[in-house]
């Protein structure tokens, strides 16, 4: 990319375990670059490995996952986390893209510039709607979907019918994602990662203050989007695997509503207890460990070696790799085709 790297953060070193399999705390640096139209855009990337986009939700940005991309970093992922349009580094949309395809589709870009042919997609929130939309759109480049507690599902499209009768209702739930936020940190448990994420999501938060029409347009997008279970029902078609994660005191986003999409794309619902709407922010254990699941990584590497066949020249090759890492108690991955990869400015 032609923006320069910022903001470098070594992952968070605790006194507790880390997450499995990682071994040392990766380097993950911010960086700014700008498409073909010099629309920029803000990306958090470090590792190797599968490629994991992460797309975080309403008032966030990818920055602020810092704690949990660390730890999947060490996993075996090349993680990539991107700034949502109007979020973080990334401008906003123009007013007739007002619409998750139009915010799914700036994301699909940047992937297409950083080489990414295939991935496997995790979403929070407002995220988990755009990926949805990416898989439904182009269910030949999505290795798996990880929604986490998303705006998915039967009964949050009844609210957003709601929500287009009295907007304001919306904004209360807007604010209700701000101030879940605000208070996930855990100051009693673990002050030291509480302060860690305070330290991220200040700017954050100023940010908002300062420019809050920037959220107009990500909040515009929700209400002219049709409903959910049309990007559901089309990437489940096309045999897209999902992985459904939500916690169970959620109040933003209602439990029902992962319940609903589980059913309709046939996939596991694993409910995280005692858990609020943002419990990724503060709890950066859990999602590792759920992808370290035996069933759902099988998954992930044989969606990669399909979806890489047909990539691959003819006399081309594919090479899986296994190392076990006695030390740190993992077995570190390496696959390798001899298809068309990222670039080697993107991979630097």
């Amino acid at each position: 990319p032609d923006g320069e790297v910022t903001d470098p953060l070594v992952g968070p070193i605790t006194d507790a375990p880390q997450g499995v399999g990682l071994s040392r705390p990766p380097r993950l640096a911010r960086h700014r670059i700008h498409l073909d139209d010099g629309h920029p855009v803000g990306i958090t990337m470090a590792g190797s490995g599968i490629p994991l986009v992460v797309i975080h939700g309403f008032t966030a940005e990818g920055f602020l996952y810092a704690q949990t991309l660390s730890r999947l970093c060490g996993m075996g992922f090349r993680v990539i986390a991107i700034d949502i349009a109007g979020h973080g580094g990334t401008a906003g949309l123009p007013e007739d893209g007002a619409n998750i395809a139009a915010y799914s589709a700036l994301v699909k870009r940047v992937l297409d510039e950083l080489g990414i042919r295939h991935a496997l997609l995790a979403g929070h929130s407002m995220g988990g709607r755009l990926v949805t939309q990416l898989a439904a759109n182009h269910p030949e480049r999505v290795l798996g979907v990880v929604l986490i507690d998303a705006i998915v599902g039967d009964t949050w499209d009844r609210m957003v019918y709601l929500f287009r009768v009295w907007p304001p209702l919306l904004g209360a739930v807007g604010v209700a994602l701000m101030v879940d936020s605000i208070l996930v940190p855990p100051l009693s448990r673990d002050p030291r990662q509480a302060v860690k994420f305070l330290r991220l999501f200040t700017p954050t938060l100023l940010g908002h203050v300062a420019k809050p029409w920037r959220l107009l347009g990500p909040a515009v997008s929700i209400l002219r989007t049709r409903s959910s279970r049309y990007a559901l029902d089309a990437a489940a078609a096309e045999g897209v695997p999902f992985y459904i994660l939500h916690g169970d005191r959620d109040v933003a986003v209602p439990h029902r509503t992962s319940e609903d999409a589980a059913r309709r794309v046939g996939a596991d619902l694993i409910t995280v207890e005692k858990a609020g709407h943002s419990w990724l922010l503060s709890d950066p254990e859990t999602l590792p460990a759920i992808m370290a699941d035996e069933n759902r990584l099988y998954s992930v590497l044989y969606n990669l070696v399909h979806n890489a066949i047909p990539e691959v020249p003819i006399r081309g090759s594919i090479t899986i790799r296994g190392r076990l890492d006695a030390a740190n108690n993992s077995i570190e991955l390496t696959i390798h085709d001899t298809g068309k990869g990222m670039s080697a400015e993107v991979r630097d």
